[in-house]
C-alpha cells in the first residue's frame, strides 16, 4: 500500500536530478524498452540547444538528449503547462537534432534515427487514446501501395522500412489515463500520472525506480525544493483549468447576450490576464509570461 501520492519522485524531478547519473540509466532504458517494444541500452546523455533550459522552463519542461549503442537519439520531453502549438514544437525539437548531429560535408547515409518522446500533462490535440505513436511512410496516390527501401538501401541502412529513417514521435498523454494498468507501458503511465509504483508493477524500469526514486531518500534541502515545485505545477494547472472554466462560462453567459462566438473570445481574454497576474505575482520575467500567454509587454506591465 502507497503511504502517499509523494512517496516516489515524479518523473520530470527526476529528470533534472537524478537520471542524469549513468547508475540510474536503468529507469530511462525501461521506459524507453517498454515504449519502442525493444531492448534500449543508453549509451551517454547529450547536451544540444534543443534541451536547454530557460527560466521559465525550470517548473513548466525538462527534457533529456540520450543516444543508445546504436546511435539513435532519444529526446524525451515532459511538458507540464499547456501549449497549442506543440506539435510544431515536437517537430522542431526533432529536425534541429537531425541538421545538429551531421557534420557539414558528410553525406545524408550519415543523419541520425531520432526518437521524440513527450510526455504531457494537459490535453494535446484531440483524441481518446493515451498513447500515440507518429512516423514517415509514403503512400501511393494511385494505388495505395507504401514505398519500400530497396534491398540495396536496406543492405546499407540495416533496417526494414522507409520509416525507420525518418523521426518517430510518442505522445504520452498521462493525464487521461484513469483504469486499472494491466501491462507494462499502462504501468509506466500510472507511474507517471499518479507518481505512485504499485508493488505488482513489474514493468522494465520500474523496479529500479522503485528503489531509486523514494522521496524520503532525498535530503532536507532538496525535499523542500522538490515541494516547491510540485506547489508551481499545481499553480500552473489551476491557471489553466481556471482559464478554461472562465472562458466556457464567460462564453455562455455573453453567447446568450451578444453571441457565443464573443463571450467565448472575451472568456479566453480574461482568463489569459489572470494566468498573466498569477504569473507575474511568482515574479516571472515579463519576457517569459509574454512568451508563455501572447501578450505584449506592455499589456503585462499594466497589470
Amino acid at each position: 500500500m502507497q503511504e502517499s501520492a509523494n512517496r516516489y519522485i515524479r518523473f520530470d524531478w527526476a529528470m533534472k536530478r537524478m537520471l542524469r547519473d549513468k547508475a540510474n540509466y536503468a529507469v530511462l532504458e525501461g521506459l524507453l524498452t517498454t515504449l519502442l517494444g525493444e531492448s534500449i541500452t543508453i549509451k551517454k546523455l547529450l547536451e544540444s540547444e534543443s534541451n536547454q533550459e530557460e527560466e521559465y522552463d525550470k517548473y513548466n519542461r525538462v527534457d533529456m538528449l540520450a543516444e543508445n549503442d546504436r546511435g539513435d537519439l532519444f529526446l524525451i520531453e515532459v511538458q507540464n503547462n499547456n501549449e497549442y502549438a506543440y506539435f510544431q514544437r515536437m517537430l522542431f525539437g526533432a529536425s534541429k537534432l537531425v541538421t545538429e548531429y551531421i557534420n557539414r560535408g558528410e553525406g545524408y547515409h550519415r543523419v541520425r534515427k531520432v526518437y521524440s518522446i513527450n510526455i504531457v500533462y494537459f490535453a494535446l490535440g484531440s483524441g481518446v487514446d493515451t498513447v500515440y505513436h507518429g512516423k514517415t511512410e509514403f503512400r501511393g496516390i494511385h494505388l495505395g501501395d507504401v514505398l519500400r527501401l530497396s534491398p540495396f538501401q536496406r543492405q546499407t541502412f540495416r533496417v526494414e522500412e522507409v520509416s525507420q529513417l525518418y523521426p518517430e514521435y510518442y505522445i504520452l498523454r498521462v493525464n487521461d489515463f484513469n483504469r486499472v494498468a494491466k501491462t507494462p507501458l499502462e504501468e509506466w503511465i500510472y507511474y507517471l500520472n499518479t507518481g505512485e509504483i504499485p508493488d505488482t508493477a513489474t514493468a522494465p524500469g520500474l523496479s529500479q525506480a522503485r528503489e531509486r526514486l523514494r522521496v524520503m531518500s532525498m535530503g532536507p534541502d532538496e525535499q523542500k525544493a522538490y515541494y516547491r515545485h510540485l506547489d508551481n505545477i499545481v499553480i500552473l494547472r489551476d491557471n489553466i483549468e481556471t482559464e478554461r472554466e472562465e472562458g466556457r462560462a464567460e462564453g455562455r453567459a455573453e453567447g446568450r447576450a451578444e453571441g457565443r462566438a464573443e463571450g467565448r473570445a472575451e472568456g479566453r481574454t480574461e482568463g489569459i490576464l489572470d494566468t498573466a497576474r498569477n504569473m507575474k505575482a511568482l515574479g516571472i520575467a515579463t519576457e517569459l509570461i509574454a512568451k508563455s500567454t501572447g501578450l505584449s509587454v506592455e499589456e503585462i506591465e499594466r497589470l
